[in-house]
């Protein structure tokens, strides 16, 4: 079993920035994609950011494109997401999610999940 823990949350003005961090047990982060998913308020959980297991390649849904950087330190187990210029619809409980693949991962079938943090911001 592969456990993640995600911290960075809080409230925020609009045009702030958070880093949100996720830090996985075990010793084969290395071997899993990580991505982030959030869940707005009333709405279904949507596609964030992910980034390959090597960190070679990461993928972006549309509305963060290049506001959020998605980054991963394998030697500390940790995946990040740097979250700048923040709008009140970015407002959710955000999720931390790892794969053992390096495909399909804009979709939300991942192997293992956070408990999410929230983050809230306002106008």
């Amino acid at each position: 079993q592969v456990q993640l823990v995600e911290s960075g949350g809080g409230l925020v003005q609009a045009g702030g920035s958070l880093r949100l961090s996720c830090t996985a047990s075990g010793r084969t982060f290395s071997n899993y994609s990580m991505g982030w998913f959030r869940q707005p308020p009333g709405l279904e959980r949507e596609f964030v950011a992910a980034v390959t297991s090597s960190g070679s390649f990461t993928y972006y849904a549309d509305s963060v494109k290049g506001r959020f950087t998605i980054s991963r330190d394998n030697a500390k187990n940790t995946v990040y997401l740097q979250m700048n210029d923040l709008k009140p619809e970015d407002t959710a409980v955000y999720y931390c999610a790892s794969k053992n693949s390096n495909f399909g991962l804009t979709s939300p079938w991942y192997d293992y999940w956070g408990q999410g943090t929230q983050v809230t911001v306002s106008s």
